[in-house]
């Protein structure tokens, strides 16, 4: 007599989520104002005015860009606020900081965009292991989005789950 082969993980209403999935996509782009620095340490207005508009701004278009200074100088609030300005009008999205905070705006915005609604009540994984390497402050922020819908939620693979959460 031949034996069943039961699938546990697949009949145990387990849903995986994988970040990888919500890794923002498009292309983006570095605004450094250090350019725009009379000897890269000091703002004059009506230069830094006069330069901005001759910026080529279609460059950034549908683009997300980061504004930052590699200078060590003093900016002004308002010169952020102009620079968004111009770009607001083309591009995708606009961070003050450097790449690595746009990259988490953006993931974070991912994560927000989840229908969370789709998960409730349900027992979910938060996958551990992929391709690419993900963040830690991803792991916090869908854990934070599902909370309040999820029955539960573990880390990990499906075969192998530590529990982070287990609705009382």
């Amino acid at each position: 007599m031949s034996e069943l082969f039961v699938n546990k993980v697949a009949e145990s209403g387990l849903i995986t989520i994988d970040l990888e999935k919500y890794i923002p996509k498009g292309e983006n782009m570095l605004f450094d104002l250090k350019e725009y620095l009379f000897m890269e340490l000091i703002l004059k207005e009506k230069e830094f005015r006069a330069s901005l508009k001759e910026t080529e701004w279609e460059k950034f278009r549908d683009k997300n860009v980061a504004i930052v200074c590699s200078a060590d100088a003093i900016i002004p609030v308002w010169a952020y606020m102009l620079v968004v300005s111009y770009l607001q009008p083309v591009a995708k999205e606009i961070v003050m900081g450097d790449a690595q905070e746009l990259e988490k705006k953006l993931f974070i915005q991912n994560i927000d965009a989840i229908n969370i609604n789709e998960f409730a009540d349900k027992r979910i994984v938060i996958k551990g292991c992929g391709e690419t390497p993900i963040a830690d402050f991803a792991y916090m922020e869908i854990t934070k989005r599902l909370l309040p819908v999820v029955k539960s939620i573990m880390y990990g693979e499906p075969c192998s789950t530590v529990p982070v959460y287990k609705k009382k």
